[in-house]
């Protein structure tokens, strides 16, 4: 019985996402409804931030999937939905930021985050072998060396 309860609770879990569209949004073209289920998995729900529209229940998630259907069969290109999204809720809504403009810091951060740490590293561990290599003593320091040697053989 436990075992059958977790493979149910488990299969429910795999379904959930496909849960969220509701039929009343289905389009009828099979075509267009592979566009607008593609594009609802590269736009954020802005209610859930880390859920795709295509898997989110909130209303506003719900709405955006219409707009998407309905900027589709109005024959848009699919980079014309994103843009028509993109205008009314900010770079924000796309999971993928495009590179330009001031997403480009967003793209070279950890790029440079990166050479970064490994400039610091590669400093550290260039000062640390410097201090790490035997120098010869000089003349002053092998006589305070030799008077503390005789210090301790008495």
């Amino acid at each position: 019985m436990r075992q059958l309860l977790c493979v149910f609770l488990c299969l429910m879990c795999l379904s959930a996402p496909g849960l969220a569209v509701q039929p009343d949004e289905v389009l009828e073209d099979p075509a267009l409804e592979a566009r607008a289920r593609a594009l609802s998995q590269d736009l954020r729900c802005v209610v859930c931030q880390n859920e795709n529209i295509d898997s989110s229940n909130a209303p506003l998630a719900r709405d955006l999937r219409l707009v998407v259907r309905e900027r589709l069969v109005a024959g848009d290109s699919d980079e014309e939905v994103l843009d028509y999204v993109v205008d009314r809720y900010g770079e924000f809504v796309l999971f993928r930021p495009r590179f330009e403009g001031s997403n480009i810091v967003l793209w070279l951060t950890p790029l440079l985050a990166v050479l970064l740490g490994a400039g610091m590293l590669f400093a550290f561990f260039r000062k640390n072998s410097e201090l790490n290599k035997v120098q010869p003593l000089d003349a002053r320091e092998r006589a305070k060396l030799r008077k503390i040697m005789e210090r301790d053989e008495r």
